[in-house]
């Protein structure tokens, strides 16, 4: 299945991805039992879901919502940072032995086709294409061999960074959460299907040109050694966010330096998942 959030006529809601590319409206599909696709994932029913969904006629459509990030409310949001070789490398970054992790806030999130801003306070917007996990079963110390299990789906995010901020002080948390600026969507595949291990394609375009390509058989620390590490000391709960890093190619390391500006169109295609889109925006 392929879920998402949206708004329509003021009113939020979630539901599925028809194949006719319309939309099966969640919450008459579940009688309104689950008033957002977090909750849907904490009751576990993915399963009763994808169950009542079969020849259910999709009711909205694409062109008559707002969609809004794939989790709206995500109780956490854990970004991790230089988990490509070739980006750590163009950072300058010395090799860690564990994941370098920062949160992210909910209101730092904007869905697919919506603006991301470009602050006033900056005009070093930079692009960050990446993995986003989504957490379907919730627990604490999950081993590695046991965390796809705990995986409701993926989605293309964009981690913009506002990198004079960002660079502030050692901590980066004011550069990564401008109201606005990073993207979430257009919607999650869930696990079934994605294979456990596929070798998922990432790629970054700003304006058309490809600035970011690699796979997630490039990743240092992988989507289970990450839950391994996370789970260690914080409990993931279903809806939590996971936003795996970015390759190389970012704008600030770029010779000159490439940054988002005023009605660029950027987007993160992850291979089968699918195409996240945004327009920039000023202010």
């Amino acid at each position: 299945m392929k879920l998402l959030s949206f708004e329509r006529q003021g009113l939020a809601s979630w539901g599925l991805l028809a194949e006719d590319g319309r939309i099966i409206d969640g919450q008459p599909l579940t009688q309104g039992r689950y008033r957002s696709l977090r909750a849907a994932l904490q009751a576990q029913a993915l399963p009763d879901i994808a169950r009542a969904a079969r020849g259910r006629a999709a009711d909205v459509s694409l062109e008559d919502v707002q969609l809004l990030p794939v989790i709206p409310d995500p109780g956490k949001i854990l970004c991790v940072g230089l988990n490509y070789e070739d980006h750590r490398r163009e950072t300058n970054r010395e090799p860690t032995g564990e994941p370098t992790l920062f949160l992210r806030v909910a209101t730092s999130q904007v869905g697919h086709g919506l603006a991301i801003r470009c602050p006033a306070e900056s005009h070093k917007l930079d692009y960050e294409g990446e993995i986003a996990v989504v957490i379907g079963k919730g627990g604490r110390r999950i081993s590695q061999e046991d965390a796809y299990a705990h995986i409701a789906g993926y989605a293309p995010y964009n981690d913009a960074s506002v990198r004079d901020w960002q660079q502030h002080t050692s901590q980066w948390t004011p550069g990564k959460n401008f109201d606005a600026t990073g993207a979430f969507g257009p919607w999650m595949a869930t696990r079934d299907e994605v294979p456990d291990g596929a070798d998922l394609s990432l790629s970054t375009r700003l304006n058309g040109e490809v600035v970011q390509h690699a796979t997630t058989a490039q990743l240092i620390f992988s989507i289970p050694r990450l839950i391994q590490y996370i789970s260690r000391f914080a409990t993931l709960e279903p809806g939590d966010v996971i936003v795996t890093g970015t390759p190389g190619g970012v704008g600030f390391k770029r010779n000159p330096p490439l940054f988002m500006k005023d009605g660029d169109i950027v987007e993160v295609e992850v291979g089968s998942v699918g195409c996240l889109s945004n327009r920039v925006l000023a202010g």
